[in-house]
């Protein structure tokens, strides 16, 4: 198993019917601005480097965004602002994500959720989390090899991620440690950081500026050793 076969099999989940519902629902009817798309409409697989030592952790794929596109944080405001901040400190080959065949390449950074599926509002229930665990659990075995460090986007992928690691044989502390903006939790040899979600609801309001952004992901790059531009 490598993580090519892991990516295909998981386009191919149909686990959780409300979110295949939902999924295709979306595909069929699009967005107006988006009548001319062929939706992807299926689970998304993570995206980025197969020996990546830095992964970010999101929620679920947006229904207009990665459900439209096929890949992590590709075609919505979110998304946006991930790869421009990402493209600032020298991870990425672009400052964009606008399709899966833009060229955008990432350096040593692999992006991925705990849900791969698009949630209605955005809200998977946690029965719907905990169902797409394994999938978390098997991409977490596969990097573990070079993995060192861990971004993860808000409460929600943080509670999500903290039983995978622990699966795919992490020791995690307990009381599991609480998700805050900035939080380091060390985990046998990999360093785990929370970081607000870069979702509108937290750019718009200035809750999560681009240099506070910025600022944990040159702090975790730095812990996974990777080189980043001032």
């Amino acid at each position: 198993m490598n993580l090519s076969d892991l990516d295909h099999r998981i386009t191919g989940c149909r686990a959780c019917p409300r979110l295949v519902a939902w999924r295709e629902e979306v595909a069929r009817t699009k967005r107006a601005a988006f009548a001319d798309w062929t939706y992807w409409g299926r689970p998304v697989p993570g995206f980025g480097p197969a020996d990546a030592p830095l992964l970010i952790i999101g929620l679920a794929p947006a229904a207009h965004g990665a459900n439209r596109t096929g890949r992590m944080f590709t075609g919505d405001r979110s998304g946006d602002v991930l790869y421009e901040a990402l493209y600032d400190i020298g991870l990425a080959s672009q400052p964009t994500a606008v399709s899966a065949d833009d060229g955008l390449e990432l350096y040593g950074v692999r992006l991925t959720s705990p849900v791969r599926c698009a949630p209605p509002a955005n809200k998977p229930t946690p029965e719907e989390r905990d169902t797409c665990r394994s999938w978390l659990v098997e991409e977490l075995t596969l990097l573990r090899p070079t993995l060192k460090a861990v971004v993860v986007l808000g409460a929600f992928g943080w509670q999500a991620a903290l039983p995978a690691f622990a699966a795919a044989g992490w020791q995690v502390p307990r009381p599991r440690p609480v998700f805050g903006h900035g939080a380091h939790v060390p985990l046998d040899g990999l360093d785990l950081f929370g970081c607000f979600h870069v979702s509108q609801r937290n750019t718009f309001t200035g809750k999560l500026t681009p240099a506070m952004l910025r600022d944990v992901l040159r702090t975790a790059a730095g812990a996974a050793g990777l080189p980043t531009a001032s």
